[in-house]
Protein backbone atom coordinates (compact mmCIF):
# COMPACT_ATOMS: atom_id res chain seq x y z
CA UNK A 1 0.00 0.00 0.00
CA UNK A 2 1.53 3.27 -0.89
CA UNK A 3 0.13 6.73 -1.63
CA UNK A 4 1.80 9.70 -3.05
CA UNK A 5 2.76 12.11 -0.15
CA UNK A 6 1.03 9.74 2.28
CA UNK A 7 2.32 7.86 4.35
CA UNK A 8 0.35 4.27 6.24
CA UNK A 9 0.90 2.93 9.71
CA UNK A 10 -0.92 -0.33 10.34
CA UNK A 11 -1.57 -1.14 14.07
CA UNK A 12 -2.94 -4.75 15.29
CA UNK A 13 -6.08 -3.06 16.63
CA UNK A 14 -8.38 -0.49 17.55
CA UNK A 15 -7.01 0.14 20.89
CA UNK A 16 -3.02 -0.02 19.65
CA UNK A 17 -4.77 2.62 16.81
CA UNK A 18 -5.82 5.19 19.45
CA UNK A 19 -2.36 4.78 21.74
CA UNK A 20 -0.66 5.72 18.55
CA UNK A 21 -2.61 8.32 17.74
CA UNK A 22 -2.71 9.75 21.41
CA UNK A 23 0.93 9.40 20.93
CA UNK A 24 1.39 11.58 17.83
CA UNK A 25 -1.24 14.50 19.26
CA UNK A 26 0.65 15.02 22.62
CA UNK A 27 3.90 15.31 20.32
CA UNK A 28 2.21 17.98 18.02
CA UNK A 29 0.94 20.04 21.02
CA UNK A 30 4.19 19.48 22.74
CA UNK A 31 6.38 21.35 19.56
CA UNK A 32 3.79 24.58 19.53
CA UNK A 33 5.29 26.44 22.26
CA UNK A 34 2.29 28.96 21.60
CA UNK A 35 -0.65 27.84 21.35
CA UNK A 36 -1.69 24.56 19.67
CA UNK A 37 -4.64 23.90 17.33
CA UNK A 38 -6.08 20.51 17.53
CA UNK A 39 -8.90 20.03 14.83
CA UNK A 40 -10.94 16.85 15.74
CA UNK A 41 -12.86 14.49 13.68
CA UNK A 42 -16.11 12.60 14.23
CA UNK A 43 -17.07 8.93 14.94
CA UNK A 44 -16.23 5.78 16.38
CA UNK A 45 -12.42 5.50 15.75
CA UNK A 46 -11.27 8.86 17.22
CA UNK A 47 -13.77 8.53 20.12
CA UNK A 48 -11.89 5.66 21.67
CA UNK A 49 -8.71 8.74 21.23
CA UNK A 50 -10.74 10.83 23.08
CA UNK A 51 -11.67 8.98 25.92
CA UNK A 52 -7.94 7.79 26.19
CA UNK A 53 -7.21 11.52 26.19
CA UNK A 54 -9.04 11.98 29.76
CA UNK A 55 -7.60 9.31 31.36
CA UNK A 56 -4.78 10.33 33.69
CA UNK A 57 -1.74 8.95 32.03
CA UNK A 58 -2.27 11.18 28.49
CA UNK A 59 -4.27 14.18 30.10
CA UNK A 60 -1.22 14.76 32.40
CA UNK A 61 0.80 15.00 29.08
CA UNK A 62 -0.94 17.63 27.24
CA UNK A 63 -0.84 21.92 27.77
CA UNK A 64 -4.60 22.38 28.39
CA UNK A 65 -4.25 26.02 29.17
CA UNK A 66 -2.96 27.36 25.98
CA UNK A 67 -4.55 24.31 23.36
CA UNK A 68 -6.72 24.92 20.96
CA UNK A 69 -9.43 22.79 20.01
CA UNK A 70 -11.77 22.79 16.85
CA UNK A 71 -13.55 20.40 14.82
CA UNK A 72 -13.46 19.69 10.96
CA UNK A 73 -17.23 18.98 10.60
CA UNK A 74 -20.58 18.61 12.49
CA UNK A 75 -24.11 18.23 12.03
CA UNK A 76 -26.47 20.66 12.06
CA UNK A 77 -28.22 19.45 15.25
CA UNK A 78 -28.15 20.72 19.14
CA UNK A 79 -24.78 20.06 20.45
CA UNK A 80 -26.57 17.85 23.23
CA UNK A 81 -27.75 15.85 20.35
CA UNK A 82 -26.50 12.15 20.37
CA UNK A 83 -25.66 13.34 16.53
CA UNK A 84 -22.85 16.17 17.33
CA UNK A 85 -19.33 15.51 16.56
CA UNK A 86 -18.78 18.10 19.05
CA UNK A 87 -20.70 16.79 21.36
CA UNK A 88 -19.02 13.66 21.58
CA UNK A 89 -15.94 14.83 22.13
CA UNK A 90 -17.35 16.82 25.00
CA UNK A 91 -18.50 14.56 26.53
CA UNK A 92 -15.61 12.37 25.95
CA UNK A 93 -13.03 14.38 27.36
CA UNK A 94 -13.25 18.06 26.23
CA UNK A 95 -15.70 19.18 29.22
CA UNK A 96 -13.15 17.63 31.78
CA UNK A 97 -10.24 18.78 30.68
CA UNK A 98 -10.27 22.14 28.08
CA UNK A 99 -11.22 25.44 29.51
CA UNK A 100 -14.21 26.50 27.58
CA UNK A 101 -13.11 29.40 26.04
CA UNK A 102 -10.65 27.04 24.25
CA UNK A 103 -13.19 24.49 22.84
CA UNK A 104 -14.45 26.34 19.11
CA UNK A 105 -17.27 24.21 18.10
CA UNK A 106 -19.09 24.94 15.09
CA UNK A 107 -22.35 27.37 15.97
CA UNK A 108 -24.76 25.07 15.03
CA UNK A 109 -27.54 26.69 16.77
CA UNK A 110 -27.24 29.66 13.50
CA UNK A 111 -30.00 30.18 11.09
CA UNK A 112 -28.48 28.23 8.66
CA UNK A 113 -25.75 25.19 7.67
CA UNK A 114 -24.54 28.43 4.95
CA UNK A 115 -24.70 31.14 7.90
CA UNK A 116 -22.85 28.57 10.77
CA UNK A 117 -20.28 28.33 7.98
CA UNK A 118 -19.77 31.87 7.45
CA UNK A 119 -19.60 32.24 11.43
CA UNK A 120 -17.32 29.42 11.83
CA UNK A 121 -14.91 30.73 9.14
CA UNK A 122 -14.76 33.75 10.64
CA UNK A 123 -13.83 32.41 14.20
CA UNK A 124 -10.73 30.60 11.94
CA UNK A 125 -9.51 33.44 9.88
CA UNK A 126 -9.61 35.65 13.18
CA UNK A 127 -7.57 32.48 15.10
CA UNK A 128 -5.37 32.76 12.47
CA UNK A 129 -4.70 36.53 12.12
CA UNK A 130 -4.32 36.47 16.26
CA UNK A 131 -3.30 33.38 17.32
CA UNK A 132 -0.48 32.75 14.54
CA UNK A 133 2.92 33.78 13.26
CA UNK A 134 2.96 34.91 9.72
CA UNK A 135 3.37 31.68 7.54
CA UNK A 136 2.41 29.61 10.36
CA UNK A 137 -0.09 27.20 9.61
CA UNK A 138 -3.38 27.34 10.99
CA UNK A 139 -3.44 23.79 12.83
CA UNK A 140 -0.64 21.79 14.45
CA UNK A 141 -2.79 18.36 13.42
CA UNK A 142 -5.85 17.67 11.72
CA UNK A 143 -7.53 14.49 12.91
CA UNK A 144 -9.74 12.95 9.76
CA UNK A 145 -11.72 9.50 9.34
CA UNK A 146 -13.09 8.23 5.87
CA UNK A 147 -16.88 7.39 4.98
CA UNK A 148 -17.80 4.27 3.41
CA UNK A 149 -18.09 6.27 0.19
CA UNK A 150 -14.89 7.87 0.54
CA UNK A 151 -16.17 11.25 2.04
CA UNK A 152 -13.97 12.54 4.43
CA UNK A 153 -15.32 15.63 6.90
CA UNK A 154 -18.50 16.07 5.60
CA UNK A 155 -16.84 16.40 2.06
CA UNK A 156 -19.25 13.85 -0.17
CA UNK A 157 -17.97 12.89 -3.58
CA UNK A 158 -19.41 14.56 -6.29
CA UNK A 159 -20.90 17.40 -3.99
CA UNK A 160 -19.63 21.59 -4.44
CA UNK A 161 -18.19 21.49 -0.82
CA UNK A 162 -15.84 19.10 -2.03
CA UNK A 163 -14.88 20.62 -4.77
CA UNK A 164 -14.53 24.34 -2.50
CA UNK A 165 -11.39 26.43 -3.35
CA UNK A 166 -12.10 30.04 -1.81
CA UNK A 167 -13.85 29.22 1.67
CA UNK A 168 -12.63 27.68 4.20
CA UNK A 169 -16.08 26.17 5.75
CA UNK A 170 -19.35 25.18 3.71
CA UNK A 171 -22.64 24.08 4.33
CA UNK A 172 -23.77 20.79 3.37
CA UNK A 173 -27.47 20.69 2.70
CA UNK A 174 -27.33 16.91 2.71
CA UNK A 175 -25.63 14.22 3.05
CA UNK A 176 -24.98 11.34 0.84
CA UNK A 177 -24.98 9.04 3.96
CA UNK A 178 -26.42 8.61 7.28
CA UNK A 179 -27.54 10.39 9.23
CA UNK A 180 -29.31 12.19 6.39
CA UNK A 181 -29.34 15.79 8.43
CA UNK A 182 -27.80 18.70 7.12
CA UNK A 183 -24.14 19.19 7.66
CA UNK A 184 -21.18 22.31 8.45
CA UNK A 185 -18.02 20.86 7.17
CA UNK A 186 -14.63 22.74 7.25
CA UNK A 187 -13.54 22.04 3.17
CA UNK A 188 -10.35 20.73 1.87
CA UNK A 189 -8.09 23.32 1.38
CA UNK A 190 -8.58 24.60 4.94
CA UNK A 191 -7.70 21.48 6.17
CA UNK A 192 -4.62 21.01 4.56
CA UNK A 193 -3.31 23.99 6.39
CA UNK A 194 -1.81 21.77 8.94
CA UNK A 195 1.84 20.40 10.14
CA UNK A 196 0.21 17.46 10.35
CA UNK A 197 -2.98 15.49 8.85
CA UNK A 198 -3.66 12.17 10.35
CA UNK A 199 -6.84 10.21 8.74
CA UNK A 200 -8.08 7.44 10.86
CA UNK A 201 -9.77 4.20 9.75
CA UNK A 202 -10.48 0.87 11.72
CA UNK A 203 -12.60 -2.50 11.12
CA UNK A 204 -13.24 -4.42 7.98
CA UNK A 205 -15.51 -2.56 7.02
CA UNK A 206 -13.51 -0.27 6.01
CA UNK A 207 -11.08 -2.26 3.54
CA UNK A 208 -12.82 -1.83 0.64
CA UNK A 209 -13.18 1.75 0.31
CA UNK A 210 -9.78 1.76 1.83
CA UNK A 211 -8.67 -0.21 -1.82
CA UNK A 212 -10.19 2.45 -3.56
CA UNK A 213 -8.72 5.57 -2.09
CA UNK A 214 -5.44 4.59 -1.42
CA UNK A 215 -5.40 3.32 -5.55
CA UNK A 216 -5.41 7.22 -5.74
CA UNK A 217 -9.59 6.82 -6.89
CA UNK A 218 -11.14 10.53 -7.19
CA UNK A 219 -12.62 10.66 -3.76
CA UNK A 220 -12.71 13.39 -1.35
CA UNK A 221 -10.47 11.21 1.10
CA UNK A 222 -7.61 10.60 -1.48
CA UNK A 223 -7.38 14.61 -1.85
CA UNK A 224 -6.73 15.17 1.87
CA UNK A 225 -3.30 16.44 2.33
CA UNK A 226 -1.30 18.26 4.35
CA UNK A 227 -0.06 21.45 2.47
CA UNK A 228 2.21 22.91 5.17
CA UNK A 229 3.49 19.43 6.63
CA UNK A 230 3.22 15.45 6.40
CA UNK A 231 0.08 13.46 5.99
CA UNK A 232 -0.51 10.06 7.50
CA UNK A 233 -2.79 7.16 7.32
CA UNK A 234 -3.40 5.26 10.57
CA UNK A 235 -5.18 2.22 10.42
CA UNK A 236 -5.87 -0.96 12.46
CA UNK A 237 -4.58 -4.50 10.78
CA UNK A 238 -8.77 -5.46 10.48
CA UNK A 239 -9.33 -2.32 7.87
CA UNK A 240 -5.74 -2.92 5.60
CA UNK A 241 -6.86 -3.71 2.07
CA UNK A 242 -4.96 -6.77 0.68
CA UNK A 243 -1.47 -5.89 -1.15
CA UNK A 244 -3.16 -6.51 -4.36
CA UNK A 245 -5.93 -4.14 -4.06
CA UNK A 246 -3.64 -1.75 -2.88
Amino acid sequence: MKMSRSRIIVEPDMAALAEHAAARLVARAAENTGEPAICLTGGSTPKRLYELLATPEWRTQLPWARLHWFIGDDRFVPPDDDLSNIGMARHAFLDGCAPPKNIHAIPTDAASPDEAARLYEQTLRHFQAHHRADGAPLFDLVLLGVGPDGHTASLFPGYPAAAETEHWVAGVPQAHVAPFVPRVSLTLPCLAQCREMLLMASGHDKRTILSRVFAGEDLPAAHAQSSRGETWWLIDKAAAPEPSGA
